[in-house]
């Protein structure tokens, strides 16, 4: 089981659980010299982020998105991010197969991984999915794991946020502000000082809203259980996962870990799902789980980053599929040098599971780490041929482009940006390249945007005004035009960020 090196807040209970994400204005995307933009893409360019300050829906389903947000940057300035494109594709793409079923529609999510060796994860108000790597470690089955994020957006799409803010409305960024400063603790490991930094004037609005969220945890369960189900995910795996996390409680003492703290687990709450579960049948089960132990893999050598062979030993004493262990043998090649012997490895995997992207993906990587750069850009090519969708192999193509050709990478970035508008390494890369590329003001751009989206918003609107003289020096009148635009948006932004 894994180690317990922290607890969250308990005033984080409440605001923990309750969201949801709402319809926003179409995102506009970087507009990039030189390339053709997409004509249902919107001229001005606000990467996903809606504007803060215009005038519109007063809603609190609005309200919610644009919090939320603004939470996730403020999150993102301070927290260990998992910084793993792969382990992220796969998540957003786990979110986006239970989305349908869970009565969200085309709701648009945003997913951040923490890395963190504790078991947690977490929903905020505008559609925010958080998932610890420690999450991996405990869930042994890929159907245990998508029981914990059906349960998340269980909360979402019952708007379990707004109606517990129906009760006190005044509490709302207070409570958001808390649950900010007690996740940023409990991630960091900050122990039992989360919940001293979060209760204070909170007590008394958490103690009244208890009772609530027990009544809201049982209707995630039943939502999160018929979205397993009709996903074609055995909703037996969330019974399974409630008693893994007792006997998580007894191993330790009685100490409960993140998750539960936030999600209690009771008798008769396993009951109660246990007798739901046996009355949802799945009529087309998935057979996907060896995607989810490939990445359950990359998962236990992030939390055990300076002994690999723990890792190792983790996968064989869960009896993880053969696939799974050569891959994270192959991985632990690369890491030790071994580059032959990891590409090996893992092009025989890649021929015996065409279909699972991040094996080349994975070969890609390992060659470009070990300074490969030619082979790992004609891999990345090679793979995007027959998955040009593929972000992870798209970024480190545009990663490894840099090195040889930069106006190459400029517009392999810019299309990734284009597509990824939340995506904070999308746009460091991006900006690298514009840099490298001669397109100095654009490069200031998108620095900009990397600042906004981790929370550092008074030096993205400096980076904006460096970006602003730099084109009116070049006499780029375009480019100066949709600075000053950002420039607006920005300043808009900063005074929701203020909230907190």
């Amino acid at each position: 089981m894994l180690r317990r090196t922290g607890t969250c807040l308990t005033a984080c209970t409440l605001s923990l659980v309750l969201a949801l994400p709402t319809q926003a204005q179409s995102p506009g995307r970087y507009e990039a010299p030189g390339l053709t933009r997409s004509p249902t893409i919107a001229a001005g360019g606000d990467y996903g982020l809606p504007s803060l300050t215009r005038a519109g829906s007063q809603a609190i389903s609005g309200e919610e998105y644009r919090l939320g947000r603004a939470w996730l940057r403020q999150f993102r300035a301070r927290a260990p991010e998992w910084q793993d494109a792969i382990a992220q594709d796969y998540v957003e793409s786990l979110v986006a197969r239970l989305l349908p079923h869970s009565g969200l529609g085309d709701a648009r999510t945003a997913v951040t991984l923490v890395e963190s060796r504790l078991l947690n994860a977490f929903a905020v108000p505008g559609g925010v999915i958080g998932v610890n790597a420690g999450l991996f470690a405990f869930a042994e089955r890929e159907a245990e794991l998508a029981s914990v994020v059906a349960h998340e957006l269980g909360h979402l799409s019952q708007r379990h946020y707004a109606r517990g803010q129906a009760r006190a409305e005044q509490t709302q960024i207070p409570a958001m502000a808390a649950m900010l400063a007690g996740m940023l603790l409990a991630a960091g490991g900050g122990g039992d000082a989360g919940i001293a930094a979060a209760m204070g004037s909170q007590a008394a609005f958490i103690q009244d809203q208890l009772s609530y969220s027990r009544r809201f945890e049982q209707e995630a369960d039943r939502v999160a259980l018929q979205a397993m189900a009709d996903a074609g995910y055995e909703p037996g795996a969330m019974v399974e996962m409630f008693r893994a996390m007792q006997r998580m409680v007894s191993l330790q003492g009685g100490n409960p870990p993140e998750f539960l703290l936030t999600h209690p687990v009771t008798e008769s709450r396993i009951s109660d799902t246990q007798g739901r579960a046996d009355q949802v049948s799945v009529t087309a089960p998935r057979d996907g789980d060896l995607h989810y132990q490939l990445v359950r893999a990359r998962a236990l050598l992030t939390i055990h980053d300076r002994d690999p062979q723990q890792a190792s030993t983790r996968l064989a004493q869960d009896q993880a599929p053969e696939a799974a262990r050569r891959y994270l043998d192959a991985l632990i090649d690369g890491r030790a040098g071994r580059t032959d012997r990891a590409l090996d490895a893992l092009d025989d995997l890649a021929r015996s599971q065409p279909d699972l992207a991040m094996l080349p993906a994975s070969a890609a990587q390992v060659a470009f780490e070990a300074g490969r750069i030619d082979e790992a850009i004609a891999r990345s090519r090679r793979q995007l041929r027959l998955m040009p969708d593929y972000a992870p192999t798209r970024r480190l193509l545009g990663e490894a482009l840099l090195q040889r050709d930069p106006d190459e990478a400029y517009r392999v970035l810019s299309e990734l940006a284009d597509a990824r508008p939340e995506d904070p390494q999308a746009f460091t890369l991006l900006a690298e390249a514009a840099g490298r590329s001669g397109r100095e003001a654009w490069g200031h751009l998108a620095r900009a945007e990397q600042l906004q989206l981790t929370g550092r918003i008074d030096r993205a609107i400096r980076q904006l005004e460096v970006a602003k003289d730099v084109a009116e020096r070049e006499g780029d009148s375009a480019a100066a035009s949709h600075i000053e635009r950002r420039r607006e948006d920005f300043i808009g932004y900063r005074e929701t960020l203020e909230k907190f």
